[in-house]
C-alpha cells in the first residue's frame, strides 16, 4: 500500500480537477480512491467511507493510474464482458445438453474449458473455465458419470407393446397376489480388489495402497416381487447358464413353501399356485435351451 502523499501536487491537481468534472460516477469513486490514500487512510476505511468492499479499493489502489483515467474504467464497458448475461446463461444451459458432436465437435462431452471457448466464438463474451463452473453448479448441474445408454439398440415399436403387456401384468398382480407374482430379477457382482482414489498428499510424494489384485469377486443374484417388494438374493460363484437355472430352481421353492405356509396343500401348487413372471435383461445365458425355458420380455 502506497505512503502517505504519494502523489506529486500535479497528479492531486490532476485528481481534484478531474473529480469535479467527471461525469462517470465510478470512476469519480476510484479517483477518491487515490486521494484518500494519499491522507493516508487504509484500504478499510476508505472502504467504510464509500461503501464498498477493501478488496474493490486494493484492485483499483494496484490496477488504476493516477495519471491516466481511462485505467479506472472498466473494461467490461469495452466488450470484454466477465459477467454472464441471462441470454449468455441460457445459451450455455442449452449447450451443455447437447452432444458436442451435434455442433461439429469430434468430442464427446462438455468441459468448463471447452464450453467456455465455444461460448466465446458464438456470443463474443468470454467467461472462464471456473466461471462456467459455478454458473453451472448454481443451475444446479453436477459433474458426473454419464450412464450408458442402450436405446439406439432397442425396438421402440416392440417396447410399447411390451409396455402395454406388463402394465396389464402389474396390475393383475397388485389386485390378484395370490393368482400372479412378477418378479424383476437381474444379478451383480462386487470385486475385493484393492481400488485406487484421490487422496490428499505432500507435494512430490504419492500415497501408497496395497496392490494385492487377485482379491476375488463376489457374485449375487436376486429378484423384487412387484406386489409387496419382497427380495430374496443368492451369492453365487459365477454367473452362467447353469447357476441361473439354479437359483430359479430355489426361487420357486421359496414360493411354493410361502404358498404351503399359507394353508395349502404341496400337491395342488402345479395347478393352483400362483403363475410366476420373471422380467430379465437380454444377458445370453438367460437364453440357453436344454432347461425348461424362461421368456425374458425386455428391458423397461
Amino acid at each position: 500500500m502506497p505512503t502517505k502523499n504519494f502523489l506529486s501536487s500535479d497528479e492531486k491537481k490532476y485528481l481534484q480537477q478531474a473529480l469535479k468534472t467527471e461525469i462517470r460516477p465510478e470512476v469519480r469513486e476510484r479517483i477518491l480512491i487515490f486521494l484518500l490514500e494519499n491522507d493516508g487512510k487504509n484500504y478499510q476505511e476508505i472502504a467504510e467511507f464509500l461503501g464498498c468492499s477493501p478488496r474493490t479499493v486494493a484492485y483499483w489502489a494496484v490496477h488504476g493510474s493516477p495519471n491516466n483515467l481511462e485505467t479506472l474504467q472498466d473494461k467490461r464497458v469495452k466488450g470484454n464482458n466477465r459477467k454472464a448475461t441471462d441470454k449468455y446463461i441460457n445459451l450455455l444451459l442449452e449447450t451443455v445438453d447437447k452432444n458436442p458432436k451435434e455442433l461439429g465437435y469430434e468430442f464427446g462431452r462438455w468441459t468448463g474449458k471447452r464450453l467456455s471457448e465455444h461460448l466465446e466464438k458464438t456470443t463474443g463474451i468470454k467467461l472462464s473455465k471456473s466461471q462456467i463452473v459455478r454458473i453451472l453448479k448454481r443451475k444446479k448441474y453436477v459433474y458426473i458419470w454419464a450412464k450408458y445408454s442402450l436405446e439406439d439398440k432397442q425396438n421402440s415399436e416392440k417396447r410399447e407393446v411390451f409396455k402395454e403387456k406388463l402394465d396389464e401384468y402389474m396390475r393383475i398382480a397388485k389386485e390378484k397376489p395370490s393368482h400372479l407374482q412378477i418378479w424383476f430379477w437381474d444379478e451383480c457382482g462386487f470385486s475385493l480388489r484393492t481400488i485406487r482414489r484421490r487422496c490428499w498428499t505432500g507435494k512430490g510424494k504419492r500415497k501408497k495402497v496395497q496392490g494385492k489384485r487377485r482379491r476375488g469377486r463376489v457374485n449375487i443374484m436376486g429378484g423384487l416381487r412387484y406386489s409387496d417388494k419382497k427380495r430374496i438374493c443368492f451369492m453365487i460363484k459365477k454367473g452362467d447358464s447353469l447357476t441361473f437355472y439354479e437359483q430359479l430352481a430355489r426361487l420357486n421353492k421359496s414360493i411354493k413353501e410361502e404358498w404351503i405356509a399359507g394353508g395349502n396343500r404341496a400337491e395342488d401348487f402345479e395347478k393352483k399356485g400362483p403363475k410366476i413372471l420373471i422380467i430379465l435383461d437380454n444377458a445370453s445365458f438367460h437364453m440357453r435351451s436344454g432347461y425348461p425355458k424362461v421368456y425374458p420380455l425386455g428391458i423397461l
